[in-house]
């Protein structure tokens, strides 16, 4: 993925764990979020991964998916399975041929990635770029509840719930269902979204699709026939309340909708 934040100030420091079995690499990584004033965490396999971000509450988690024992991905689908590790932002370290293994990071929950060999500098402005965005979403967010047939969402809260039942979503599938939702009957592109939603200006416009497919599992009652999530073909993604008339939304004109 090939974007990268513009620098800025840097957020209010925050708990890092940094989970990566060459020394080499986690030392480095942790010596550049130290400086940038963070307080860092290390860990060289996946099981004390896990034990670390159990008993620190990380506010983000840096995760190599080459480990000994539990590797990256297994460490991220066992967060994602708690509730409360749901939306614990995450980026991975991957090696530059590992495509399938991102793009099922990503489907796993991931935020970003990083390939290997990588900047520390950058990604340091990564992890800066999460945190901030994670923390202006949270102080900035309308204390108003966001209500869309089943669907309701608590900005300040961050918690999203369906049918009463909680939903456990990540904090870029949260942030993109928040969007969507205040934007009902409005047709956006995946570029659209990345700069809206993820705050970036250009990078890796795959990452959306996976998101929205994720997104789709939760909230759709049917994920492979969408109805709430359209895709415009060629276009890209539109939010359909089940109760346009209730959400006070009305369609953009025809559009040849499906799954993606």
């Amino acid at each position: 993925m090939n974007h990268s934040p513009a620098p800025a100030e840097p957020p209010e420091p925050a708990r890092i764990l940094v989970v990566d079995d060459d020394p080499t690499v986690g030392e480095v990584v942790a010596g550049y979020l130290t400086r940038a004033g963070h307080r860092v965490d290390r860990a060289e396999d996946g099981q004390r991964g896990l034990d670390l971000a159990e008993r620190h509450r990380p506010d983000l988690l840096v995760l190599d998916l080459m480990l000994p024992g539990l590797d990256g991905l297994e460490v991220l689908r066992r967060l994602r399975a708690r509730p409360d590790r749901a939306d614990l932002p995450v980026v991975l370290l991957t090696a530059r041929g590992d495509e399938a293994d991102r793009v099922l990071g990503l489907e796993l929950g991931a935020d970003d990635y990083v390939t290997k060999p990588f900047s520390p500098r950058e990604l340091v402005l990564r992890v800066q770029s999460i945190l901030r965005r994670a923390r202006t979403a949270a102080s900035t967010a309308p204390a108003q509840p966001l209500r869309s047939g089943d669907l309701a969402l608590d900005p300040r809260a961050r918690r999203a719930h369906r049918d009463d039942r909680e939903l456990a979503l990540t904090s870029r599938e949260f942030d993109l269902l928040a969007f969507l939702l205040r934007h009902p009957g409005t047709v956006f592109s995946r570029q659209e979204l990345m700069q809206r939603v993820w705050g970036w200006d250009f990078g890796d416009l795959s990452t959306v699709t996976v998101h929205v497919r994720r997104l789709r599992e939760k909230v759709e009652d049917d994920p492979g026939a969408p109805a709430l999530i359209s895709t415009v073909w060629g276009v890209g993604y539109r939010y359909d309340p089940a109760d346009p008339a209730r959400d006070g939304a009305a369609a953009n004109g025809p559009a040849r909708d499906g799954a993606a």
